[in-house]
């Protein structure tokens, strides 16, 4: 980071009274996000609608926004066709309710998991053409679905084609008109939109075609919370558009009125006296969404999402938390059964590229096993469900392999396929699985190396734990929400000492006690109150699983050893030892393998939180990693 640029930020920040002393703080970790332009900053800072692109930059948008307003206006009905996953039914939800207010009508398919599968098929337009369809709209979905645009032309259908992912080599489908930022040709100058986000692009030139200016921000606003939902769990970077989508719609979220979604944040456990945080929608809210798509049936979301009858909503919501809960089980039955293959296979722990498949391993949830493989081994990971003569697989990676590049190299065994960088999905004939194996492996070795495998934590910078105050605290939040492209500050404590043995809750946690520097200050008044005030403020707990934590193990973390000392003129002071509390999430077999004993002395990496416990809350530090 160039100091100066930070400096030059700071001085530019600081004049806006918003920031004042923390323009200096703050500047050094927007520079870090690559952010070193006044008005870049303050977009950044305070999204608006306004930084919204016009969508008629989207290669495709006016020629869609014309077949829609013809078929309002000729009373068509139409059809949208949507993925299963949270990014798909969002944009169900978005795309069709934007018709209805603009008042047309549509219908909507999200495919069966198991039964249909990924992406558009030829069988669903031909039932809409012979219903009277003529206008078909993809979302999230469609940028290789070359067969079914063939059949859609063949029958008379106009399809419109929405999506996000990567097209392939061979362009794009001949649609009526295709609407993907990352086509070619398309120099709309945001590229990272999720299925959702360009659904509500052709939403919002609707919207803005057809009514009046007084009524189109309200209800842009209004599909802030699901598109921001959607955002955050496809895990796109939240820059650009997508950090206003993600900040405007999880503030929106506090303020829910949509039956289904108040049931929905409600059986999630969102606290309703606040926005929710882009964590509780990526691991409580998506994963009840996506559960219906993953072990049942999709329209579910649909419905949750339509529903006025709040009881309704409530049993759709249950369904779904019922759904998710299955989905955990099963989750854990095929992630243990897929790591007892990794480690009693050499030549899987010896993998660039693990491909590891088992038989009838469901298909809604292997993608979450992929993930947590990648997790545990930090390579590159394809789970495949063997069924009969058919495989289907998933897979994730890390950030130095292109996933979508390298099963590319392979497109031949494979019946279908697509994605992205880091995450893909397919379907090929089972006896094929040995041969992508090896093909996949030998790939990766030519573009990685034993290096690339060892995780790397970004640190933002060294932090004094007695630094961390609640003004500090305000600085960060500043930079929220948090996720990809935009991930949660990590700092560094250096030589912090063990105050007492590491504590292990609920066999899976860590609890540290530390003690971080010795304060010297004059006895009385002064700069010592400043600084006795700031460092009790400052004391965090790191309490994320309450239920792990006894009541007496709350005790506050100021420990107060004074010794007597005397100052240069003999007046008396006081040295003042702060402990911390620091819980490291999952980290306990973390500490199995490398224990640590009181006095002993670590740096640490932690993150700066806060819990909102009405008993025990306050900032709290939460371990990230650890070295003697």
């Amino acid at each position: 980071m160039a100091p100066e640029l930070a400096r030059d930020l700071a001085s530019a920040l600081s004049a806006d009274q918003r920031f004042g002393d923390s323009a200096p703080a703050l500047a050094r970790l927007l520079v870090q996000r690559g952010i070193a332009d006044p008005d870049s900053a303050r977009h950044f800072l305070a999204p608006s609608l306004n930084h919204l692109h016009a969508p008629e930059k989207l290669n495709g948008v006016r020629l869609a926004v014309d077949r829609i307003a013809a078929a309002i206006e000729r009373k068509e009905p139409m059809l949208i066709y949507g993925d299963y996953d949270v990014d798909g039914t969002m944009a169900v939800i978005i795309l069709k309710t934007a018709i209805e207010i603009c008042g047309g009508s549509a219908d909507f398919h999200v495919p069966h998991r198991i039964r249909e599968g990924y992406d558009m098929r030829d069988d669903v337009i031909e039932r809409a053409a012979a219903a009277g369809i003529r206008l078909i709209i993809s979302v999230d979905m469609g940028i290789r679905a070359f067969a079914p645009a063939e059949t859609a032309l063949r029958l008379g259908v106009d399809l419109i084609v929405t999506d996000h992912h990567l097209p392939g080599p061979d362009g794009v489908p001949a649609a009526f008109a295709v609407i993907n930022p990352n086509q070619n040709g398309c120099e709309y100058p945001f590229k990272h939109l999720c299925g959702a986000g360009v659904a509500f692009k052709l939403a919002e030139a609707l919207l803005r075609r057809r009514l009046d200016s007084k009524d189109q921000n309200r209800f842009l606003l209004s599909f802030m919370k699901v598109v921001a939902i959607a955002t955050i769990a496809d895990a796109v970077p939240l820059t650009g558009e997508n950090r206003v989508f993600a900040a405007l719609g999880l503030d929106a979220l506090r303020r829910a009125v949509n039956p289904g979604l108040k049931a929905l944040l409600e059986i999630a456990q969102i606290s309703p006296n606040r926005p929710p945080t882009s964590v509780e929608v990526a691991f409580r809210i998506a994963p009840r969404i996506n559960a219906a798509g993953r072990m049942d049936v999709a329209r579910d979301v649909i419905e949750l999402f339509s529903v006025k009858d709040p009881a309704r909503a409530e049993d759709l919501a249950a369904k779904l938390d019922k759904l998710n809960t299955e989905r955990q089980e099963e989750e854990r039955r095929i992630l243990a059964a897929a790591q007892q293959r990794v480690s009693s296979d050499r030549a899987l722990c010896d993998a660039f590229c693990i491909v590891i498949d088992g038989d009838g391993w469901h298909r809604g949830v292997i993608g979450l096993t992929a993930t947590r493989i990648l997790e545990r081994y930090n390579r590159p990971t394809i789970v495949i469900s063997r069924e009969g003569d058919e495989a289907f697989g998933s897979g994730r990676s890390i950030s130095a392999f292109h996933l979508l590049e390298a099963i590319e190299t392979c497109r031949d065994l494979f019946s279908r396929y697509g994605g992205h960088a880091h995450a893909c999905g397919f379907a090929m004939p089972a006896a094929n699985v040995p041969e992508l194996r090896a093909r996949l492996d030998a790939f990766a070795r030519s573009r990685l190396t034993s290096a690339d495998f060892e995780p790397v934590l970004d640190l933002d910078g060294d932090l004094p734990l007695e630094d961390v105050t609640p003004e500090f605290f305000q600085v960060l939040h500043l930079l929220e929400p948090y996720g990809a492209g935009n991930p949660k500050p990590v700092f560094a404590a250096r030589a912090v000492q063990l105050s007492a043995p590491p504590r292990i809750l609920k066999d899976k946690h860590v609890k540290l006690k530390v003690r971080g520097a010795e304060l010297n200050f004059a006895h009385l008044g002064g700069e010592s109150d400043r600084l006795g005030a700031a460092a009790i403020l400052a004391t965090p707990r790191c309490h994320p699983d309450s239920s792990a934590i006894r009541r007496n193990d709350k005790e506050a973390a100021v420990a107060g050893s004074s010794t007597s000392l005397r100052t240069g003129n003999g007046e008396p002071k006081t040295r003042l030892r702060i402990t911390f509390d620091v819980l490291g999430w999952h980290m306990a077999e973390r500490l199995r393998q490398k224990p640590l004993l009181a006095g002993d002395i670590i740096d640490i990496a932690f993150t700066v939180g806060h819990n909102d416990h009405p008993e025990y809350g306050g900032l709290e530090f939460c371990l990230r990693d650890f070295k003697a």
